[in-house]
């Protein structure tokens, strides 16, 4: 039986294509842990806690789900947190290549039995990533659809607040 399942990622911001992923994720098992990734070496977009936000209004339909924050090593987590299987979406074979990697370097590190699950992303979503959601998005063009319509809002009103900064 698994109890404890783990769906990691910076979110930055969270699209519809992790969304997608977190509702197929949370029948997996009894509790999901969407784990919002701390990265100190990249400059995110959002804050972990603007992040963590966007993730709870998006999901607030899910009742197995709890959001939560680190950083460092997966695996480091995995184990303190007593997870059960760790979820990793896939978009394409590009994906492939850097996930599987991933995922033996983990369970070396986990040494205890932990499985990663692939997922393949909804075709719908297949090009969907959140650098190119910000990229597009930073141009003025038109992301509907790709993200929840409240992250939509929060990418508006954190460019507004940042035109205003200047």
């Amino acid at each position: 039986m698994i109890k404890k399942v783990l769906y990691a990622g910076s979110f930055d911001p969270i699209t519809n294509g992790h969304l997608d992923l977190i509702n197929r994720a949370s029948k997996l098992g009894d509790q999901l842990i969407v784990g919002v990734i701390q990265n100190r070496s990249k400059v995110p977009f959002f804050t972990v806690e603007e992040r963590i936000d966007m993730i709870k209004e998006a999901t607030a339909n899910i009742s197995n789900i709890e959001i939560d924050h680190f950083e460092g090593l997966l695996a480091d987590y995995v184990k303190q947190n007593n997870i059960d299987v760790v979820v990793r979406g896939l978009r394409a074979s590009m994906d492939f290549e850097f996930e599987i990697q991933m995922a033996q370097m983990n369970a070396r590190l986990y040494n205890n039995g932990v499985e990663t699950i692939f997922l393949m992303t909804s075709p719908d979503y297949s090009f969907v990533s959140s650098s190119i959601v910000k990229e597009v998005f930073v141009l003025n063009g038109d992301i509907r659809g790709l993200v929840p319509d409240k992250v939509l809002e929060y990418m508006k009103n954190k460019c507004q607040r940042k035109r205003e900064d200047r």
